[in-house]
């Protein structure tokens, strides 16, 4: 798993809250067992119309909103069912972090699990920073995990905390496998029997 630790990037409000997984990406893509190609699938019904051309009035169609690695989101994103693709398809569009209010649960520990860092932030501050975000046209917003900060265009830093085990995960790049593999002194003379 790629590791996160510090992310500068174009970051799109998207004030969507209760944001479910079908609409992070409709259940007939979720066929393919291999995650390459997800991401044009990602927001299928928001960023295109029946007959397949590109909305151009949503976000992740217009300029620098095709660059985006940072949504700022609405309460409650990834609510609904508990598929893992809605997780692949954000990192293969290449999204790397989302910050809301709350994230669904399921979809919490999916997307701890493919290295996307997932910030819980107040309502009112997540409302802020997508204001300040589109004031500021789409300029690179940075994400320090290690310093657990956000830092805007503007120079204003908002503090944020994430689990410590989290954290380390995203820091180290660590998959389930790694970290089980950390303990594998201690699985081995388990195994032993001593």
């Amino acid at each position: 798993m790629e590791k996160f630790d510090r992310l500068t990037a174009v970051a799109i409000p998207l004030p969507l809250a209760n944001l479910d997984t079908d609409m992070i990406i409709p259940a007939r893509y979720m066929k393919a067992l291999d995650r390459a190609g997800l991401g044009t699938h990602l927001f299928r019904e928001l960023r295109y119309s029946p007959d397949g051309a590109e909305r151009p009035d949503f976000i992740l169609n217009r300029g620098e909103g095709r660059k985006a690695r940072i949504i700022v989101g609405g309460s409650n994103f990834g609510c609904g069912s508990s598929r893992e693709h809605a997780v692949w398809a954000l990192t293969d569009f290449g999204i790397r972090c989302v910050i809301a209010p709350s994230f669904g649960d399921i979809f919490a520990g999916n997307a701890r699990k493919n290295g996307l860092l997932l910030i819980r932030l107040p309502e009112s501050t997540c409302e802020r920073l997508r204001e300040e975000i589109a004031l500021s046209q789409l300029a690179p917003v940075t994400v320090d995990l290690g310093e657990q900060r956000i830092t805007l265009a503007s120079g204003e830093t908002i503090p944020f905390d994430v689990d410590p085990d989290d954290r380390r995960t995203l820091l180290e790049g660590l998959d389930d496998i790694a970290r089980t593999l950390r303990h594998e002194r201690a699985i081995t003379k388990f195994e032993a029997g001593a």
